[in-house]
């Protein structure tokens, strides 16, 4: 018989896939919260998992050794009838963390000796709406085409938010392509806060829809397709044309009235704010130590009474089953509380490594710094970093400072070096306001000037980051004699 004989095999292959279980997804959530969040966290937690129990008093460490021995229980205690095994308290794998957690805890050793500032409130000035979009952008992946891109949008942002720009303007100028300007919008509609760089207030609800409440499509149908029944409060118009029960739509427009139509005006509070740092930079001798700020947060312990309900023999399966449950939820928050701690801890460390000069002698020494580069030098993935610097202050000799502000790209500086770009900015910044009003710099000798000091930089990005800082152009900070 001609022809060729198909062939039947099998192939194995073999690839990782990451999945991820309810301990890491709270991990990670853990991991981005700052401390006030985390303490809301830890207050409602304790309220649903009877199980964790607030410490009141902080012992040694060998107090609690002490305490932990004298309140052992006794061998062949627990009830094991039925043959039941499974089901008493010492065959779930918990670890050390009734030593630790079981009763009062107490201060690593680490950081026992550190001298910490006093962790009251500080001042602090606000971020404006630019400078926390820039943060994310610069933590962001994308090509420098369409970085460039996304800082002229976030220069054309009014105080509400709204992009005062089409995207055929920006293209009109010469700098950016079409593409890139497209890429770069929907990359910062995805920054904080929601519905930022919208064009419209319908785009700017949608956004907010789809972020805040993705699962209830019935809003964002309302929001797209019947603004001004919605602003005329013409429910039963709506519920109409939809098909839907007016409670319905009535229940879509009370989630759509939680909305900001107006998401920048938060940033444009000029009055300075209280902050309470995360951690504590402080310099002891020569070094310099980290310290978390842990103060006002519970101290967690796992309940006596609830683990005396499992060594007792009259206590019944779901009771035991539920109380087993409660306690496996209990640690996985301590052990992903401890984690937060410890990972925010490894990144400052790097930070205080590759930002010596700026802790020594202030700002004008800050270096370019990336997500990336410490997130290897940590050994984690670097949305870890990106996560555990969110939203987080830092307390340093040279006064508090979010620590994404350590992260800054990289421009060529003196020597061949490189100085970051919020120093740029900066110097670009003092030349202005240091130059003769009467004869202002052009952006072509603000250009010279910085290539005198060796850092080697065109015309266009001067003006670019200019532009960013929303500083008029020469012509219009020009003043008649």
């Amino acid at each position: 018989m001609g022809g060729t004989q198909p062939r039947i095999g099998l192939n194995l292959r073999v690839a990782q896939k990451q999945i991820l279980t309810p301990g890491l997804v709270q991990m990670v959530s853990v991991l981005a919260l700052n401390k006030l969040e985390l303490r809301e966290m830890i207050s409602q937690e304790m309220i649903s998992n009877p199980v964790l129990e607030e410490l009141e008093e902080v012992l040694s460490l060998e107090e609690v050794h002490q305490k932990i021995e004298a309140e052992k229980p006794v061998d062949g205690a627990l009830d094991t009838r039925d043959g039941d095994k499974q089901d008493s308290f010492e065959q779930i794998d918990f670890g050390s963390f009734f030593d630790n957690y079981l009763d009062p805890g107490f201060k690593s050793p680490a950081t026992e000796d550190i001298e910490k500032p006093s962790f009251e409130n500080f001042l602090a000035q606000p971020s404006s709406l630019a400078d926390h979009l820039e943060l994310q952008l610069r933590l962001s992946t994308c090509s420098e085409a369409v970085r460039a891109a996304a800082f002229s949008i976030i220069g054309n942002l009014n105080e509400d938010g709204y992009l005062t720009a089409t995207l055929e303007e920006m293209v009109q100028t010469g700098e950016h392509k079409l593409e890139d300007v497209e890429q770069a919008l929907a990359l910062v509609q995805q920054f904080d806060p929601p519905g930022v760089a919208s064009r419209d207030v319908r785009e700017c609800l949608v956004i907010q829809l789809r972020t805040l409440a993705p699962e209830n499509t019935l809003a964002r149908q309302i929001v797209s397709d019947f603004l001004k029944q919605l602003q005329n409060k013409q429910y039963r118009e709506i519920a109409r044309a939809l098909d839907r029960p007016v409670q319905a739509v009535e229940r879509a427009v009370e989630i759509i009235r939680k909305l900001d139509p107006r998401p920048g005006q938060r940033y444009n509070n000029n009055q300075a704010r209280l902050i309470e740092p995360d951690v504590a930079i402080v310099k002891t001798g020569n070094d310099y130590q980290v310290t978390v700020n842990e103060d006002g947060l519970p101290q967690l312990r796992l309940s006596h009474r609830y683990r005396r309900m499992l060594e007792e023999s009259g206590t019944s399966r779901d009771v035991r089953n539920y109380v087993k449950e409660r306690f496996i939820s209990a640690i996985q928050l301590i052990k992903n509380i401890e984690q937060r701690k410890q990972t925010i801890i490894k990144v400052c460390e790097v930070i205080i490594r590759r930002q010596r000069d700026f802790l020594d002698k202030g700002i004008d020494h800050l270096r370019p710094m990336m997500i990336k580069e410490v997130a290897e030098e940590v050994g984690v993935h670097p949305s870890t970093v990106s996560r555990a610097v969110a939203n987080k202050y830092a307390y340093t000799p040279q006064g508090v400072y979010e620590l994404r502000y350590f992260f800054s790209e990289a421009v060529q500086g003196p020597s061949g070096g490189g100085t970051s770009l919020i120093n740029l900015k900066r110097l670009v910044k003092k030349m202005i306001e240091e130059e003769d009003p009467i004869k202002p710099w052009t952006d072509e000798q603000v250009t010279a000037r910085l290539r005198e000091q060796g850092i080697n930089v065109t015309r266009r990005t001067v003006a670019k980051y200019r532009e960013d800082m929303r500083i008029p152009s020469t012509h219009q900070r020009r003043v008649k004699a």
